[in-house]
């Protein structure tokens, strides 16, 4: 595994800034512009305000801000290296509740050709450009990365979970229904107990590709202009969070896929369509689609949801035999990468440039809005999906593949604002 270090966090002091409930926001890719103006309603010091400002120029906003709210005392750097235990208690739709036990630390940067850090999805330019612009300006790690590591033993996560019960959180906010609990903790001999297991462990970036590229092409750029460059300067390591795959609040939501707008659209001759491909189960409703996927193991299980009704549909032959080379081996077992080739591009007519831009296809991880969608006009037909598993993404990754765009959901997602790292 690459190195992981405690470090000297970036915080906020609520004496200050005031209520952590308030503060703390998601990642900028699930921001839209509605709940922007929500979270720069909430507090004056939110941090949508560093990670996604809506002004003219939001990189030089961003780093102002930093400025001068270092300048108040609304935020601080820490005075003692440390690693930063992050639990976060949700439900599911279901109603049955989960706690996600992980850490923040500073992760050496690798190029993934190393394989000491490995992707499951593909990026874009847009999103690094704009990320390469905020480190830039801010010279600040503003969000977390979120990897995955595997130990089966669970000897971290001991660790962290005897500090956390002997220790109050340093915050304790809630987001979105989501309870967020947070420490420090300087503890060496802690601390070394942690970056010990994770010695020869490799990293799977779940979720934050394109900052942990951007945080990569920064690095290079800051090694070119350094001459006196050592390999310790903290722009060679970036924020993480990190879990143990093996934690029981670990769970992946799938993201169901919405379709729109396609021109002469027939939602029975959809039906007669993918029947020369599945086998096709007329149900009743979401609750016998429920059951329809409890009562099938396959992966390549869909819910078709129309408004002629709702079907179950399963892959007839493996999916090598209808796909063939045209997908690689290992993302055969993805559910979505069958759904995206086989049913969206060749039988609907979506062009995968029209997948990458979401045009006619929107994505959804609550499988009732799927319906409600479809029973307002919204949509022209849903495809509820079985979720992908830990393990597919660790297979993937193992065999030097990327998903499709929008193959998983890790829910519920790292909050922004709870620490930061200068760089």
């Amino acid at each position: 595994m690459p190195e992981i270090r405690p470090f000297k966090g970036l915080r906020y002091d609520p004496e200050t800034a005031g209520d952590m409930a308030g503060i703390i926001c998601p990642p900028y890719d699930i921001i839209p512009p509605s709940m922007q103006e929500e979270l720069y309603n909430s507090s004056s010091y939110n941090a949508v305000r560093l990670e996604l400002p809506k002004e003219e120029d939001p990189y030089g906003a961003a780093a102002e801000r930093i400025s001068a709210w270092l300048g108040e005392g609304a935020l601080q750097q820490d005075d003692e290296a440390a690693l930063y235990p992050y639990f976060q208690t949700y439900t599911d739709p279901e109603g049955n509740t989960y706690t996600r036990k992980g850490f923040f630390c500073a992760l050496r940067l690798h190029e993934f050709s190393e394989k000491k850090v490995l992707p499951h999805e593909r990026t874009l330019s847009g999103p690094k450009k704009d990320r390469l612009n905020l480190f830039k300006r801010t010279q600040a790690n503003i969000s977390s990365i979120f990897g995955l590591y595997a130990d089966q033993e669970l000897r971290a996560d001991r660790a962290i979970d005897a500090f956390a019960a002997d220790n109050e959180p340093i915050v304790d906010a809630a987001f979105q229904g989501v309870r967020n609990r947070f420490w420090k903790m300087t503890d060496p001999d802690l601390v070394a107990a942690v970056q010990q297991v994770l010695v020869d462990r490799q990293v799977y970036i779940a979720d934050g590709h394109h900052r942990y590229e951007t945080g990569v092409n920064y690095r290079n750029l800051r090694a070119e202009e350094n001459p006196s460059h050592t390999g310790e300067e903290p722009y060679n390591f970036i924020l993480i969070y990190l879990a143990n795959i093996f934690d029981e609040g670990l769970i992946i939501f799938p993201l169901h896929r919405m379709v729109h707008s396609l021109e002469q659209f027939d939602p029975q001759g959809l039906i007669d369509t993918l029947s020369t491909n599945f086998e096709v189960k007329p149900l009743g409703g979401r609750d016998g689609l429920k059951q329809y996927f409890e009562s099938e193991s396959s992966s390549h299980v869909y819910g078709v949801v129309t408004s002629a009704g709702v079907w179950g549909i399963r892959l007839k032959q493996p999916p090598e035999a209808m796909l063939g080379d045209s997908v690689p081996l290992p993302l055969l077992q993805l559910s979505v990468v069958v759904l995206h080739e086989l049913v969206l591009q060749r039988m609907l007519g979506i062009t995968p440039e029209a997948m990458r831009s979401q045009a006619n296809l929107i994505y959804e991880e609550d499988d009732r809005k799927v319906f409600d969608a479809v029973e307002k006009g919204d949509i022209q037909a849903g495809f509820v999906v079985k979720p992908t598993t830990v393990q597919q993404v660790l297979d993937i990754s193992g065999e030097g593949e990327v998903m499709p765009q929008k193959s998983t959901y890790f829910y519920p997602k790292i909050m922004t604002g709870l620490v930061m790292h200068r760089l």
